[in-house]
């Protein structure tokens, strides 16, 4: 057993570092965000059904309905959910766009305390006193890296807009994990999101990127993008978090921002350099979101012990 929890930790590292390399995929393609994201999730939605028609998993599998089958109604939800998921990632890539890839890591650091003021909107938890007071702190962390890096406040602002919606979307798959299976819910989320930016495309002016605007090279990372970064790392993360504790879960998802931004600098060189300033906002945003993790456990292992 302690093999297995060691294997799936070390597992969850390289799920994580993948998360990472993302914003770098993103970086390097060449095509505008919501292209981007159009044929992520296309590519997505194909290799998933491929897996579900390998393991035969069907499409309209539940747990606890009485037939065994998806409502239309559960559907709906599912792509709704990809509507949000489709929009982060356009924010999140666009910020990256008219930014880098440090700024937008460093902004989607503050996920797990956006979600933490959201649920109490969503759900029946109580909103935590030291969660706000948290929440104040990161205010004045994000205060001073808009002061210092002026040139990013566009970029900012989008991978802002990017973790909300990205916390939506995570309070509300909390409920359809229980019931579905993460491959099912994946793939009518995805397909949502494809309709979705196929809409944008027939009524918008947006541009779309056919096969041949790709490069040789935008292939190889759109592929890494879909398979490796979306429909891999969904399914594989789902099964870890049944092995390990939520809280090792949470404390090792906070290490993306920094395996990315170490990506970035590695692999993009000095266009991800910072000043000092910016890397002091990062940390203590960083830091304060572990230490909401920490004393949120211990807080929940007292209330057990009473």
């Amino acid at each position: 057993m302690q093999d297995a929890r060691l294997t799936n930790y070390l597992h969850l590292h390289l799920i994580v570092f993948i998360w990472g390399f993302t914003a770098v995929l993103g970086a390097l393609l060449s095509i505008d965000s919501i292209p981007l994201v159009w044929w992520r999730m296309s590519l997505a939605v194909v290799m998933i059904y491929a897996y579900m028609r390998w393991k035969k998993i069907p499409l309209q599998w539940s747990k606890k309905s009485r037939e065994g089958t998806l409502s239309r109604k559960r559907k709906l939800q599912f792509m709704f959910s990809g509507f949000i998921i489709a929009l982060h990632w356009i924010t999140f890539f666009g910020a990256i766009k008219v930014s880098n890839v440090s700024v937008t890591l460093a902004m989607m650091s503050t996920g797990a305390f956006f979600t933490a003021l959201l649920e109490p909107l969503f759900t029946k938890k109580k909103f935590v006193w030291y969660e706000g007071l948290f929440g104040l702190v990161i205010i004045g962390a994000l205060y001073y890296i808009f002061k210092v890096e002026t040139e990013y406040v566009l970029g900012m602002l989008l991978g802002l807009v990017s973790v909300l919606l990205s916390a939506v979307f995570s309070i509300l798959n909390v409920g359809f994990a229980k019931e579905h299976r993460p491959s099912v819910i994946s793939f009518y989320e995805l397909l949502g999101g494809v309709g979705l930016l196929t809409l944008f495309f027939i009524f918008l002016p947006v541009e779309f990127a056919s096969p041949r605007d790709f490069s040789v090279s935008d292939w190889i990372y759109m592929f890494l993008l879909s398979s490796a970064c979306t429909a891999y790392a969904f399914i594989a993360s789902v099964k870890v978090m049944k092995v390990l504790s939520a809280y090792t879960v949470m404390l090792t998802i906070n290490l993306e921002p920094v395996y990315g931004i170490l990506l970035a600098y590695a692999i993009l060189g000095v266009s991800e350099q910072m000043t000092p300033e910016f890397y002091l906002g990062a940390v203590v945003i960083l830091v304060v979101i572990v230490a909401n993790g920490i004393l949120k456990t211990r807080f929940k292992k007292r209330k057990l012990a009473a």
